[in-house]
């Protein structure tokens, strides 16, 4: 299912609005390297890196992490990028990010799975280290959005499924024979879209965290179906 995710992510350009506010970042910290938190299969980085670097005019290393490392998509990515996308073999858990873990923080589609409580724990861990952080979301949270999943997804994943790399036999069983694949993915989508923080609630969010000196900006960007983010980045102010 990660897998599937990671693909479309890359081939929609998902995360193509969130390309300013990352440069933003970078620009703002003067850092060349960003650290994903909850990473999961790598959803979309490859395309995110290349997209960055093209922006800021020189190579933008990138390093995955999870609780869970996904060691099989991490060796993928690092293999197919020639090492700019590396990875930490250890868990990290994005609510206390060990303070070995450097460069800019990042989350792609991963926001949504915690509790107001522990996302705010994750904007106040990167606050804690004075670290800048960027939490994207692709998608602007819309009924049309949960429409297209309903209808046009799941022809896409019988589509795509043999062309997603690398290639797995239980990836093709799972999703021809025995659908478990394609149920798992529109679920997930689904709960996924009603549970998403908007930016008021990621407003309210930060308005609790105690970072001082530091700027913090949200909302939505895009304007296209399929290439919206809802955002929340942070970074410390310069003296």
């Amino acid at each position: 299912m990660l897998d599937f995710l990671r693909f479309m992510i890359s081939k929609l350009g998902a995360y193509e609005a969130a390309l300013p506010l990352l440069e933003e970042l970078l620009l703002k910290t003067g850092l060349n390297h960003f650290t994903d938190l909850c990473s999961g299969a790598g959803g979309g980085i490859e395309v995110i890196q290349k997209g960055i670097s093209k922006r800021m005019g020189k190579e933008v290393k990138v390093t995955l992490t999870d609780l869970y490392p996904n060691i099989d998509a991490y060796e993928y990515l690092y293999s197919k990028s020639g090492g700019t996308i590396d990875y930490e073999k250890e868990p990290v858990d994005a609510t206390a990010v060990p303070r070995r873990i450097t460069g800019i923080l990042t989350i792609f589609s991963s926001f949504h799975h915690f509790k107001p409580e522990q996302a705010q724990a994750i904007l106040q861990s990167a606050a804690n280290h004075r670290a800048a952080i960027g939490i994207f979301e692709g998608t602007s949270k819309s009924w049309l959005e949960l429409l297209f999943l309903w209808v046009v997804f799941p022809v896409l994943i019988l589509v795509v499924t043999p062309f997603i790399r690398p290639f797995k036999i239980s990836r093709l069983f799972f999703t021809y024979v025995v659908p478990l694949i394609p149920a798992g993915i529109i679920w997930d989508g689904t709960v996924s879209l009603f549970r998403i923080y908007t930016p008021h609630m990621l407003q309210q969010m930060v308005a609790k965290v105690h970072a001082p000196d530091y700027t913090w900006k949200c909302g939505k960007a895009g304007n296209r179906l399929g290439k919206h983010v809802i955002y929340l980045i942070g970074y410390p102010r310069t003296k």
